[in-house]
């Protein structure tokens, strides 16, 4: 099992949506961002951990827990005009981007950005890396026990 760190802006799909979701589960699309597909893609399994985190938003941080629960498949909304994460060079037989599924786990308080930067065993964490801004980041194990046993318990 792998944990991960996905960035949703709230506007788009929040923990709270997520939780009224049909089967409360949704798709992760839209990413765009090659290291981020390729977690995904290469890396992600039905079963892993994640920690829900809104962003670009006034008060950014985790707001809750996931599980991925389908393997990534050919996002459709690279194939789609209307939509803002079309994309001209993908095709259905060479698609360019994925998605995984997602299923809600619990909703949890807000851990902001200010509060994870003051916790001396999260120094390493990807997130907290100066110049990050992928939307999708490995979460090592110490990591997620630390955030889910000390923080949000």
């Amino acid at each position: 099992m792998r944990y991960w760190l996905m960035k949703s802006e709230p506007d788009e799909l929040s923990i709270d949506d997520l939780a009224r979701a049909p089967r409360r589960r949704a798709a992760w699309f839209g990413v765009r961002n090659y290291q981020a597909r390729n977690f995904m893609r290469d890396r992600m399994q039905i079963g892993d951990q994640v920690l829900f985190y809104h962003s670009s938003c006034a008060e950014p941080g985790i707001a809750g827990l996931a599980e991925v629960c389908a393997n990534a498949y050919p996002d459709e909304t690279q194939f789609d005009r209307t939509s803002k994460y079309y994309d001209a060079k993908a095709t259905r037989d060479k698609p360019r981007w994925v998605n995984v599924e997602v299923k809600f786990v619990k909703k949890t308080r807000l851990l902001g950005l200010t509060e994870l930067r003051q916790q001396t065993a999260l120094a390493g964490m990807r997130l907290l890396a100066r110049g990050n801004r992928l939307s999708i980041t490995p979460v090592d194990p110490d990591e997620w026990k630390f955030i889910t046993t000390k923080l949000l318990k």
